[in-house]
């Protein structure tokens, strides 16, 4: 842990690197992070029975002959399946293995069957959709090299296609278009009018009282809204109805996949309006420090954030490192990232290493790096023959050790970047629950032992302990959990979204999925985000109605008869394993990175890349981002700016906001000696916190005037909750705070024909 003095960690060491010079390049190429003590401690801890056999003191007959011969007992081995794990009947053991046969020989016609029909859709797609000066402007757009030109080309494409016309139109039946226009002139109304009167009244201020803390409402009022700033207040009720996931279904990823670039004109310019709207609210004075920290967290809160989930896949894992890279250049990196199996190991690089550092990192040199695959065929094996396992777990925590910075654990790395990283793994034995490793559930455990422990697939490397720091052992690590053993996380978890959701409050997740077993199943029949379907101007289907539907009914088919067989516990467990859910487990998020692999990658699936083939996996992976990165920009604009409202209102009672978003020390009266002020927590036991059980005993003003002075600046929109909806839907379709009406009023239609007017004049969005 961060902190603690641990005489035998080694400074790191630069070695004689004998590299060119795009190896030197690189930050720490040359750098040793291995701890030897760190290293045998974890071999002893993988060596180390599973379970220690028990001491018994037996007693002999005093009769019993002396130096008899007593033959060894031969340990009987563990069943593969117990006896309660298996069903009982005469009907069960008699029809199992028929119905195993039939139903295998069954899923393997409709493979043919499926393999076929994608074979006619894509000749269809080749032959009649891509044609002309269309194939040769999507030519062009695969070829490009990084995100400005992509962004070119595909406005190039879709301007051909006809899809300016349908980013220019509002009606869309996939959103409440609506909806979204009204909100747009309600926030930009709000927002000027909220403007003026704070300058107004920090004029007459200004003049009659000099004080700024009084200005302030230092004085125990309720803060600048009972000023007369009403507006203020009112934008703030609209921006807690409309800062919601999915709010409208702008979301969809519908509303992203008729196009290759942007969405809906209106879309954007509403994302453009509450984002200056949340900045607004952030700095002004109109809202005191209280008001805003509840503000910001609610509305935190109800948004969520976004994860990076990296899936495993073998040696296709690598394609991740140009998703990252494509991320990381245009400045969308999520701060919350998640690796399974292959994808643990490049989660663990870029949740180690800080942006400058990543930009150096993510080059074709790195493949110099990439050694875990280094032994010959014949000494591999000869372990597995041996172990039962083709690689080493030792030899590779020697070599994860350059990646994860030595035995770094997970709270350090989130101290040194800032980044969350998770790590999914789940136990030896079949029946435990599978475990996400953070800085939440595991701060101390070593990054390297659980990075070895997602990508322990049987047959390819054996189970191995998790390692971690402890304040009494502070010399060395010592094993996590007990010493349990664990293994791969994606047999059963490659997406812990319910996980994600749990701990970071994570609602929107981008998956880059490259499981060569599940790649070849993906297939969007009415396009996906960034890649729409051109037969018919984007309302048809891929391959023909007939190829879609056909398709569909092949893969769904297909699964039903897993389901099927898992249900019924039919299916077998080669390696103690239930490898049904490698195949029945959800795989996709909001959107999903598909990295177009060739055939020649299932060679190399447990082979070390070479600089080349490193560096057409960057290309590619970057490429494929492309299409999604407008919908991820979409969504970060507006949680950035919540993250950055959360921080700048932490510590509320301590300090308190100014004017511009600075921070100032706030005068406190000092707290009564019989009651101490609370200790600081943590953000995350911030979160769990309920918002009305906090009391503020130590505050200058009592609880009591403090709820009466809440309930004069909100009126009636804290007695129930029908008042707060009748507030919200006043402040939503009300024109001039009075009067309900369905239709826009006249000074609606003025602010929506200055927005329109706007736009054209600066060429669209």
């Amino acid at each position: 842990m961060a902190g603690w003095d641990r005489p035998n960690e080694p400074t790191p060491q630069k070695k004689a690197a004998g590299g060119g010079e795009a190896e030197q390049e690189l930050p720490d190429f040359g750098t040793d992070f291995v701890n030897e003590a760190d290293i045998a401690a974890f071999e002893k801890a993988v060596n180390a029975p599973d379970v220690t056999d028990e001491d018994f003191i037996t007693a002999l007959n005093d009769w019993k002959p002396i130096k008899q011969r007593i033959r060894r007992k031969r340990p009987e081995k563990r069943p593969r399946r117990g006896k309660d794990e298996t069903r009982e009947g005469f009907v069960y053991q008699l029809l199992k293995w028929p119905l195993l046969i039939i139903v295998f020989a069954w899923m393997l016609i409709l493979s043919t069957f499926y393999v076929t029909t994608r074979l006619y859709i894509s000749q269809y797609e080749y032959w009649i959709t891509w044609r002309g000066r269309r194939e040769r402007l999507r030519r062009k757009l695969r070829s490009t090299k990084n995100y400005e030109e992509w962004k070119l080309a595909a406005k190039e494409l879709d301007s051909y296609l006809g899809a300016d016309v349908w980013k220019a139109e509002d009606a869309f039946a996939y959103y409440d278009y609506s909806t979204i226009k009204k909100v747009v002139a309600d926030l930009w109304r709000l927002r000027e009018r909220a403007e003026e009167e704070e300058r107004a009244g920090s004029t007459a201020n200004g003049k009659s009282q000099p004080n700024s803390e009084e200005r302030n409402g230092d004085d125990g009022g309720g803060g600048g809204t009972t000023r007369g700033n009403r507006a203020a207040g009112d934008l703030r009720e609209l921006v807690k109805a409309c800062v919601k996931s999915n709010f409208a279904g702008i979301e969809s990823f519908r509303m992203y996949s008729q196009t290759y670039y942007g969405t809906k004109d209106r879309v954007q310019e509403f994302i453009r309006e509450l984002e200056k709207s949340l900045k607004f609210l952030l700095e002004t004075n109109s809202l005191d420090m209280e008001e805003k920290r509840a503000l910001f967290k609610h509305l935190s809160s109800n948004y969520g954030r976004t994860a990076l989930c990296l899936s495993g896949g073998a040696s296709f894992a690598y394609y991740h490192f140009g998703v990252v890279k494509a991320h990381l250049d245009t400045g969308l990196l999520p701060t919350v990232i998640t690796g399974t199996s292959g994808g643990a190991l490049v989660a663990a690089l870029v949740c180690t290493r800080t942006d400058e550092e990543l930009k150096k990192l993510l080059v074709p040199a790195l493949a110099q790096k990439i050694t875990a695959c280094h032994d010959d065929m014949f000494t591999w094996l000869y372990r597995w023959w041996k172990t039962g396992a083709r690689f080493d777990s030792v030899d590779w925590a020697r070599r994860l050790c350059w990646f994860t910075r030595g035995s770094l654990t997970f709270k350090e790395a989130h101290e040194r970047t800032g980044r969350i990283l998770n790590i999914s793994c789940i136990p030896s034995d079949p029946h435990s629950p599978s475990l996400l490793l953070n800085y939440l559930t595991a701060p101390d455990c070593c990054i390297f032992s659980a990075v070895l422990a997602s990508a322990a697939v049987p047959g390819i490397l054996n189970p191995v302990v998790l390692m971690s720091k402890t304040p009494h052992h502070p010399f060395t690590i010592t094993p996590f959990s007990f010493g349990h053993k664990w293994k791969d996380g994606s047999l059963r978890t490659d997406i812990p979204l319910r996980a994600l959701n749990t701990h970071f409050n994570v609602t929107f997740s981008i998956v880059s999925q490259v499981n060569p077993h599940v790649n070849i199943f993906f297939f969007s029949p009415r396009g996906s985000v960034g890649r729409p379907v051109t037969h018919r101007k984007g309302k048809g289907w891929r391959g023909g109605f007939l190829g879609s539907a056909l398709e569909q009914y092949l893969k769904l088919d297909m699964a039903k008869w897993l389901k099927v067989l898992r249900h019924l516990e039919l299916l077998p467990q080669p390696l103690s394993q239930d490898w049904s859910s490698v195949f029945l487990q959800k795989f996709d998020g909001n959107i999903t990175i598909w990295p177009r692999t060739k055939v020649s990658d299932f060679w190399y699936i447990l082979s070390d890349p070479t600089v080349e083939r490193l560096e057409r996996m960057l290309e590619v992976g970057q490429r494929c981002t492309f299409p999604k990165l407008e919908f991820v920009k979409n969504r970060l604009v507006v949680e950035r700016v919540l993250e950055r409202g959360r921080r700048t209102t932490r510590g509320v009672g301590k300090t308190e906001l100014v004017s511009g978003g600075q921070v100032r020390e706030k005068k406190l009266s000092p707290p009564p000696p019989s009651t101490p002020p609370p200790p600081p927590q943590e953000e995350e036991e911030e979160e769990k916190e309920e918002q009305g059980k906090k009391k503020f005993t130590w505050l200058p003003w009592s609880p009591t005037e403090r709820s009466t002075s809440m309930d004069r600046k909100r009126s009636s929109s804290s007695t129930s909750l029908l008042e707060e909806m009748e507030n919200q839907g006043r402040v939503f379709f009300d024109n001039d705070y009075g009067g309900s009406s369905g239709s826009i009023s006249s000074d609606e239609e003025v602010v929506v024909e200055k927005l329109d007017a706007d736009r054209a004049a600066s060429g669209g969005i």
